[in-house]
Protein backbone atom coordinates (compact mmCIF):
# COMPACT_ATOMS: atom_id res chain seq x y z
CA UNK A 1 0.00 0.00 0.00
CA UNK A 2 1.49 3.66 -0.07
CA UNK A 3 1.09 6.81 1.64
CA UNK A 4 0.56 10.44 -0.48
CA UNK A 5 1.62 13.54 1.27
CA UNK A 6 2.01 16.78 0.51
CA UNK A 7 4.90 18.74 0.60
CA UNK A 8 5.59 22.34 0.99
CA UNK A 9 8.72 23.94 2.58
CA UNK A 10 7.22 25.79 5.65
CA UNK A 11 6.48 24.31 9.20
CA UNK A 12 3.02 22.31 8.05
CA UNK A 13 4.75 20.90 4.99
CA UNK A 14 7.29 19.89 7.31
CA UNK A 15 4.80 18.85 9.65
CA UNK A 16 2.97 16.75 7.48
CA UNK A 17 6.00 14.73 6.31
CA UNK A 18 7.05 13.81 9.37
CA UNK A 19 4.21 12.34 10.48
CA UNK A 20 3.96 10.73 6.77
CA UNK A 21 7.28 8.86 7.20
CA UNK A 22 6.14 7.80 11.10
CA UNK A 23 2.96 6.22 9.24
CA UNK A 24 5.11 4.91 6.55
CA UNK A 25 7.78 2.71 9.08
CA UNK A 26 4.88 1.82 11.27
CA UNK A 27 2.56 0.86 8.52
CA UNK A 28 5.69 -0.76 6.22
CA UNK A 29 3.88 1.25 3.35
CA UNK A 30 5.36 3.22 0.58
CA UNK A 31 5.38 7.04 0.32
CA UNK A 32 5.19 9.26 -2.60
CA UNK A 33 6.08 13.14 -1.22
CA UNK A 34 4.19 15.43 -3.72
CA UNK A 35 5.66 19.34 -4.02
CA UNK A 36 3.77 21.06 -6.07
CA UNK A 37 3.33 25.04 -7.11
CA UNK A 38 0.96 27.84 -6.14
CA UNK A 39 -1.93 26.86 -9.25
CA UNK A 40 1.17 26.76 -11.61
CA UNK A 41 3.42 29.35 -10.29
CA UNK A 42 6.72 27.77 -9.76
CA UNK A 43 8.29 30.64 -8.55
CA UNK A 44 6.52 30.70 -5.52
CA UNK A 45 7.43 29.56 -1.99
CA UNK A 46 5.36 26.54 -2.05
CA UNK A 47 8.10 24.86 -5.14
CA UNK A 48 10.51 23.25 -3.10
CA UNK A 49 14.33 23.77 -4.02
CA UNK A 50 16.11 20.92 -5.70
CA UNK A 51 18.26 20.82 -2.48
CA UNK A 52 15.04 20.52 -0.54
CA UNK A 53 13.96 17.77 -2.40
CA UNK A 54 17.19 16.44 -2.51
CA UNK A 55 17.57 16.24 1.24
CA UNK A 56 14.09 14.85 1.72
CA UNK A 57 15.12 11.68 -0.74
CA UNK A 58 18.06 11.06 1.02
CA UNK A 59 16.51 11.50 4.40
CA UNK A 60 13.63 8.79 3.30
CA UNK A 61 16.34 6.62 1.80
CA UNK A 62 18.51 6.94 4.82
CA UNK A 63 15.57 5.59 7.19
CA UNK A 64 14.76 2.64 4.63
CA UNK A 65 12.05 3.73 3.21
CA UNK A 66 10.37 2.90 -0.30
CA UNK A 67 9.77 6.41 -1.26
CA UNK A 68 9.27 8.42 -4.91
CA UNK A 69 8.87 12.38 -4.63
CA UNK A 70 7.02 14.03 -6.98
CA UNK A 71 7.40 17.60 -8.17
CA UNK A 72 4.94 17.79 -11.11
CA UNK A 73 4.50 20.79 -13.10
CA UNK A 74 0.60 20.64 -15.19
CA UNK A 75 -0.36 23.74 -13.47
CA UNK A 76 -3.29 22.41 -11.65
CA UNK A 77 -4.42 23.22 -8.24
CA UNK A 78 -2.03 21.61 -5.04
CA UNK A 79 -5.42 19.46 -4.05
CA UNK A 80 -5.96 18.19 -7.32
CA UNK A 81 -2.45 17.11 -8.09
CA UNK A 82 -3.00 15.42 -4.77
CA UNK A 83 -5.83 13.89 -5.37
CA UNK A 84 -4.76 12.58 -9.04
CA UNK A 85 -1.35 11.34 -7.47
CA UNK A 86 -3.80 9.41 -4.66
CA UNK A 87 -5.74 7.86 -7.14
CA UNK A 88 -2.65 7.14 -9.71
CA UNK A 89 -0.98 5.10 -6.82
CA UNK A 90 -4.02 3.76 -5.11
CA UNK A 91 -3.41 5.32 -1.78
CA UNK A 92 -4.92 4.39 1.51
CA UNK A 93 -3.78 7.48 3.04
CA UNK A 94 -3.33 10.75 2.21
CA UNK A 95 -1.42 13.16 4.70
CA UNK A 96 -1.49 17.20 4.51
CA UNK A 97 -0.07 19.97 6.70
CA UNK A 98 -2.93 22.46 8.11
CA UNK A 99 -1.96 26.24 9.26
CA UNK A 100 -4.22 28.91 10.69
CA UNK A 101 -6.01 30.72 8.30
CA UNK A 102 -8.93 33.06 8.46
CA UNK A 103 -12.58 32.66 7.61
CA UNK A 104 -12.38 35.16 5.17
CA UNK A 105 -8.93 34.33 3.83
CA UNK A 106 -10.22 30.77 3.11
CA UNK A 107 -13.50 32.27 1.64
CA UNK A 108 -10.82 34.25 -1.22
CA UNK A 109 -8.69 32.08 -1.71
CA UNK A 110 -9.94 28.89 -1.03
CA UNK A 111 -8.59 26.04 1.35
CA UNK A 112 -6.10 22.83 -0.45
CA UNK A 113 -7.04 21.12 2.76
CA UNK A 114 -10.44 21.43 2.63
CA UNK A 115 -11.11 20.43 -0.73
CA UNK A 116 -8.51 17.32 -0.03
CA UNK A 117 -10.54 16.39 3.17
CA UNK A 118 -13.82 16.29 0.81
CA UNK A 119 -12.90 15.16 -1.98
CA UNK A 120 -10.54 11.73 -1.41
CA UNK A 121 -11.66 8.63 -1.72
CA UNK A 122 -9.07 7.26 0.76
CA UNK A 123 -8.25 8.40 4.17
CA UNK A 124 -7.08 11.72 5.03
CA UNK A 125 -4.68 12.49 8.16
CA UNK A 126 -4.07 16.20 8.83
CA UNK A 127 -1.84 17.73 10.96
CA UNK A 128 -0.65 20.98 12.77
CA UNK A 129 2.61 22.62 12.50
CA UNK A 130 3.97 22.97 16.11
CA UNK A 131 3.55 26.37 17.47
Amino acid sequence: MTIVVGYIPRPEGLAAVDLAIVEAERRGERLVVVNTGHHGDYAHANFAAPQDLDALDAQLTERGIDHEVRQPTRGLAPADELLDIATEVDARLIVIGLRRRSPLGKLITGSTAQQVLLDATCDVLAVKAPV
